[in-house]
Formats: structure tokens, C-alpha cells, sequence
């Protein structure tokens, strides 16, 4: 063998072992544990009520009849079985196309429990702290600063350095000060979003979450980290912190580390073109009373189908469908387990699911490192479920909740917006809460 075969050779043994090497050091460990995935079951045999799930079923079909929502899918599991799956009214009232179990909705902010779920995954092989300075990792977030004064003449602002940089923690806990643009609550920020550029939700333009974050990290912030909850797009920040860690774009990540062990075959950023036609189309109320669909306003309703299929937002990207969503929920209340596939430890999981932002929420839930979490109080209160149950929603009227202790998953999903009074979601948890009969 001459020497250019011998290098050609060796080149391509060492970029095979290192590929090898990669491919191992991504792939989801085997779990001692082996809980099977989501099966169809009887309610009976899952501990409920067959007859007040017919209620559930009931309450479902009025709202479609009274045009308090154009369409709903509902799933309901109980210790690993599925005892309600349901589809109701249109997917497309102009298009005439009614609803089915498998189509697919825009997720919106529960997209934030998966990005969370990616980043602790990372934690868990020891690639940084939670407390961490985020500009460790993304230098342009290094020497934060405040908002102190606004023009609105302008636009022009004053800031002052923040008392500290932002963490980890604080970006997964929406206590980074960082703001969320067009969905703001505060007008300047808003005003100061919109004249740097910055995407919020969706794009069908060519642009990267890198080039996103990087002009996000110029910004000023609300307050200084730590020392208040304001909802923000710190988990965009984090998507495009998981391609710095990993070396991964964050779309194959997750389809890599989480979506394909899980068997969410349904989950995307993007939806490939031979699924389009599943996707729910976005509706509200015309001026005639009947339902039409969502024009574009600050993103384009057309998203997930047509785009550059280059931005992935953590904070809001994603589009699943009801079963998809249950089965990533099944995996925490396997105390981060599924099929025999490890995603989390539940030492993990447990951390998760503790109070993570002390006294900033006074009510009946706290916030933990992924999700809304039901208290005491809230427990007492009713309708919420049992302690420690987690939930979270979407933008476009998407709901869902899981109940550690009863072992019950809760999924209510719509594709709405500027509608009528929808009483759907909280009637939905609250009477799955009274289906339970054993």
C-alpha cells in the first residue's frame, strides 16, 4: 500500500471511529426499566368512569354547536392506556375538512417543556451547571443591561448594567428579564423588539436562531436576573444554546435525542410535505359569525408548512399532534422513562418538578425547570388535580396537564384565536379530575 492509500486509508478509519464515537455518545441509554408505550385501553380497567367520560365527550360536542371553538381533539390516558381519544367539528370550516385524531397543531409554548427537557438531558452528561452564566456559552449575553428610560418619539432607550449576568436557571424559569417582543406586556419593549429585528414565535424568512439570539442578547432586559418572573424567549435563547453544547442544529437534536427514542413520529418544526395536509388550519370568527381562516399578522399562519425551514424556536416552534404530546408526557410520569429508553433520571425529574422561583408566583401552582406545577393550594382549590401535577398551554388554544399520583394525562388541543368565550379548557380538567372511579 503506498503512502496516498495509507492516508486516504487512515483519513477514513479515523473519520468512521469518530463518527462512531458521536453516534454512541448521542444515542439514549437502555433503562432498567421498560414501561410500554401508550396503548388503547378500557376506562374500566384504567380506574374511570365510563359514563362521566361520556359527559367529557358531551360538553366537547355542545361547545362545537354553540361556536365557542371551530374544531377540538381530546385525549385522555390513565396509567399508560389511552380510555379517551376523540376528534370533534372542522379542521378547516372553509375548506369543509373535519377534524381527525391525528392532525397536527401548531404547539406553540408547549414547545418550552420539550426544549426544557433537551437542555436537563444535556445537564445530565455534565456539560455545564444551571447556575452557569449563560454568556459562558453565548459571549454576546456577557454584561446585561436594564431598560431605564424610553422614547416613544424614537424609540431610543437609556439602559444601566444589570446587578448580575444571566444564568441557566433563569432563562429555563422565565427569570432571565429577557422580554418576548410582539406578545410583550410591556409596549416598550415591544416597540424596541420589533426595531432590532427580532423574531419571536415563527418565520418564514431564511433566518438562523443563532443570528435571532445573538441581536436578542444586545437588548436591554425588563429587570435584573432573578428578581422577578416575566414570561420571556429565554427558552429561544436556550434552543440555540443546545446547538453550542451539542454541536447539533437544535431540529436534529431533538429529532435525534428525543422524538425518534420516544417514537414521536409526529412532532416538527417543519412539517414534511407528504403531512401538510394533516395540519389544522388557524381560525377565528368573521363578521358573518362564522369561522375563517387566521390572516397573517405578525407570522405567517402558513408556518410550519412553506418557509426557509431554518429557525427553530424553542419558546414556540413546534407542531404534534394530541398522541405525540401524550407520549412525551408519559415519559415524566415514567420518571423519565419510556419503552425501555432512558431520556431523564427521575432524580432529574424530581428536581424539575420542585419550586424553582421561591416566591414569585403566589397562588396555587409554582413554577419548577419545565412546567407549571399544582401546590397544596392548588390541589384544595379543586379542578387543577392532585399535588404536583404539571401542566402548560399554547398560544394557538392548546391545553394539557399530567397527574403524577392518579397517573392521569389531559389533552385538550384547538386552533383558534380572536373567538367567543371558550369554557373548554377548564371544563375538560375539571371533569377528568371527576372521572376517576376507583
Amino acid at each position: 500500500m503506498n503512502n496516498i492509500y495509507k492516508r486516504a486509508y487512515y483519513t477514513a478509519f479515523s473519520l468512521l471511529l469518530i463518527f462512531s464515537i458521536q453516534t454512541e455518545t448521542l444515542a439514549q441509554t437502555g433503562s432498567l426499566k421498560k414501561t410500554p408505550p401508550l396503548s388503547e385501553g378500557r376506562p374500566q380497567q384504567s380506574g374511570m368512569s365510563e359514563e362521566r367520560l361520556k359527559k367529557i365527550d358531551a360538553m366537547c360536542r355542545e361547545a362545537i354547536e354553540k361556536g365557542e371553538v371551530p374544531g377540538i381533539v381530546a385525549l385522555i390516558a390513565r396509567n399508560g392506556k389511552i380510555v379517551f381519544h376523540n376528534a370533534y367539528g372542522m379542521a378547516d370550516n372553509q375548506a369543509g375538512r373535519a377534524m381527525k385524531k391525528d392532525d397536527i397543531f401548531r404547539i406553540a409554548s408547549q414547545s418550552k417543556a420539550i426544549t426544557s427537557t433537551a437542555v436537563m438531558m444535556l445537564w445530565e452528561e455534565g456539560r455545564f451547571q444551571l447556575d452557569d452564566p449563560i454568556s459562558k456559552y453565548i459571549p454576546e449575553f456577557k454584561n446585561p443591561q436594564v431598560l431605564k428610560s424610553f422614547r416613544y418619539s424614537d424609540t431610543t432607550y437609556s439602559a444601566v448594567p444589570a446587578s448580575r449576568e444571566i444564568t441557566i436557571r433563569q432563562l429555563l424559569t422565565h427569570t432571565s428579564g429577557i422580554g418576548y417582543g410582539v406578545i410583550d406586556g410591556d409596549e416598550r419593549m415591544r416597540m424596541i423588539y420589533h426595531k432590532a429585528g427580532i423574531v419571536d414565535l415563527y418565520t418564514t424568512e431564511p433566518v438562523s436562531i443563532e443570528e435571532n439570539i445573538k441581536k436578542l442578547a444586545k437588548l436591554p432586559l425588563h429587570h435584573n436576573p432573578g428578581e422577578k418572573y416575566t414570561y420571556s424567549e429565554g427558552l429561544d435563547v436556550l434552543g440555540y444554546f443546545i446547538e453550542v453544547v451539542s454541536g447539533l442544529p437544535f431540529d436534529r437534536f431533538l429529532e435525534e435525542r428525543l422524538f425518534k427514542p420516544l417514537g414521536m413520529n409526529d412532532t416538527y418544526f417543519y412539517l414534511p410535505q407528504q403531512k401538510a395536509n394533516r395540519l389544522v388550519t388557524l381560525q377565528r370568527l368573521g363578521a358573518d359569525g362564522g369561522w375563517e381562516s387566521y390572516p397573517v399578522t405578525f407570522y405567517d399562519p402558513a408556518y410550519p408548512v412553506k418557509g426557509a425551514r431554518t429557525f427553530f424556536s424553542g419558546g414556540a416552534g413546534l407542531s404534534s399532534t394530541a398522541r405525540d404530546y401524550a407520549t412525551f408526557l408519559q415519559m415524566y410520569l415514567n420518571g423519565g422513562e419510556l419503552n425501555g429508553i432512558r431520556i431523564l433520571s427521575r432524580t432529574t425529574v424530581q428536581s424539575m418538578m420542585g419550586n424553582q422561583i421561591g416566591n414569585l408566583w403566589d397562588g396555587g401552582k409554582h413554577y419548577g425547570l419545565a412546567f407549571g406545577v399544582v401546590n397544596q393550594k392548588g390541589q384544595d382549590q379543586g379542578g387543577m388535580g392532585s399535588i404536583g401535577t404539571f401542566d402548560w398551554g399554547g398560544y394557538f388554544n392548546t391545553q394539557y396537564f399530567a397527574d403524577p399520583k392518579e397517573q392521569i394525562i389531559g389533552i385538550i388541543m384547538k386552533q383558534v384565536r380572536e373567538s367567543g368565550p371558550d369554557n373548554t379548557g377548564w371544563k375538560f380538567r375539571q371533569m377528568v379530575g371527576a372521572a376517576v372511579d376507583d
